[in-house]
């Protein structure tokens, strides 16, 4: 299995950082950012990767982690040329995912303490369409919230950051597709805010009854903010890729 991981985005929680640099090149304890998603895959036992980013990090990915020669993978880089939604960026590893082959997405700024190896097994065993991990948090007004059919674990929809969340669960940032999802990104209309969303693309996996959900259990954030990267930094310290 591949993984495609995405790297791009303007990091606009975390200037005045992000003015000189890509948000997931900061550094989480001992490394920078991309580095453990880099090596969570790689545990899971995902060695192709290919990294989604813009044209002005490309060189700084490169910097840190070459071909993947030293961190046991193979990397191929994409160039998202503008900013365009995570579903656009996406689209851009289309080439590299062959007919028929499933396939692994992570967002680049989401840590994750214990093994994903669990969540790629499970995916490979799934007989058709998407899965995506899920976590209990405290707050889930500030996600992707998903409504899950209690008889067969496959979510009916997600809605963003609701006023009113229809559970306690979140989607994370962590994604699992078979490679008929380019097709519906072709069916996805960019947003209000001018860009093409993944839970545009999640939620018509959902109306076909095509979308799974796994739940991880341990620690994980979404490192966007001066908050989470202190956690993070904290959490991960000891931790070596």
């Amino acid at each position: 299995m591949k993984a495609v991981i995405l790297a791009g985005g303007t990091g606009t929680r975390l200037k005045p950082l992000t003015f000189w640099t890509n948000k997931h090149l900061l550094p989480v304890g001992r490394y920078p950012m991309i580095c453990f998603g880099v090596a969570k895959l790689r545990e899971a036992g995902i060695r192709d990767l290919v990294i989604v980013t813009g044209r002005s990090a490309l060189g700084g990915f490169a910097d840190v982690l070459g071909s993947g020669r030293d961190w046991g993978v193979s990397i191929v880089y994409r160039v998202q040329e503008e900013a365009g939604g995570i579903a656009q960026a996406l689209d851009l590893a289309r080439p590299i995912i062959g007919t028929g082959e499933k396939f692994a997405v992570l967002l680049g700024d989401n840590l994750f303490e214990p093994s994903l190896r669990p969540f790629v097994e499970q995916f490979e065993q799934q007989k058709d369409g998407a899965m995506v991990v899920l976590k209990q948090v405290k707050d889930p007004r500030r996600y992707g919230v998903p409504k899950l059919d209690a008889a067969t674990g496959k979510i009916e929809f997600i809605e963003e950051k609701p006023v009113n969340p229809l559970s306690s669960y979140c989607v994370t940032g962590l994604y699992f597709y078979p490679s008929d999802v380019f097709s519906i990104i072709d069916q996805v209309k960019p947003s209000e805010r001018g860009e093409m969303e993944i839970t545009d693309v999640n939620n018509i996996f959902a109306r076909e009854g095509r979308l799974q959900a796994k739940v991880l259990d341990g620690w994980w954030t979404d490192a966007g903010t001066f908050e989470s990267l202190e956690e993070a930094g904290r959490k991960l310290k000891g931790f070596l890729p």
